[in-house]
């Protein structure tokens, strides 16, 4: 055995170790799930895992507001993400089996900008919105989903995205803005 692969072994024990404790925090988390280190999360009470999902490196999850009623970001069975940040006020949902590339960042708000005498970060909130991807969708490399926004099953969001607006099923989207430029035939 080389040494590459003892320190993969110590890897995976150590983010084994980091998943059963850690998951004592969230809201749900299901059986058959992990969390890769490092590892970010603000209010993971507010946070519900399914069964088997992968939460990769680099990955953040933050619910900065405790005032809803349950859990506001829901993860179903078998979704995978690395280095994916979602923030939300009111509700995400990712639907089973997406795939989430890395640096997906996803948000169900956006800070005003309104007034110049005060730093964007200490304005209020605004456009609050839930954010819905559907089963089996996949969102590339850096794809931006925006408030409100619902992505259909099955589809297809390209790199470097700006979603903005809803995708249908079995689409194919890109850009930034996020336009369709094809559907997927069944």
């Amino acid at each position: 055995m080389n040494a590459m692969t003892l320190l993969e072994y110590a890897t995976r024990a150590r983010d084994a170790g980091y998943t059963k404790v850690a998951s004592t925090g969230f809201a749900e988390f299901g059986r058959g799930s992990r969390i890769m280190l490092p590892f970010r999360a603000g209010n993971p009470q507010k946070v519900s895992v399914g069964r088997n999902v992968l939460i990769g490196p680099s990955s953040w999850f933050m619910v900065p507001r405790l005032d809803a009623p349950g859990p506001v970001i829901h993860l179903h069975d078998r979704v995978r993400m690395n280095q994916t940040s979602i923030t939300a006020v009111q509700e995400v949902v990712i639907e089973e089996a997406a795939e989430l590339a890395r640096g997906v960042y996803i948000s169900d708000h956006m800070h005003g900008f309104d007034d110049p005498d005060t730093p964007i970060r200490d304005q209020p909130l605004e456009r609050v919105a839930p954010v819905r991807i559907g089963r089996g969708a996949w969102l590339g490399q850096n794809v931006v989903v925006m408030p409100g926004v619902t992505i259909g099953a099955g589809a297809v969001v390209g790199a470097n995205a700006v979603v903005t607006s809803d995708i249908p099923p079995r689409c194919v989207a890109v850009g930034a803005p996020a336009r369709v430029i094809r559907e997927l035939v069944p």
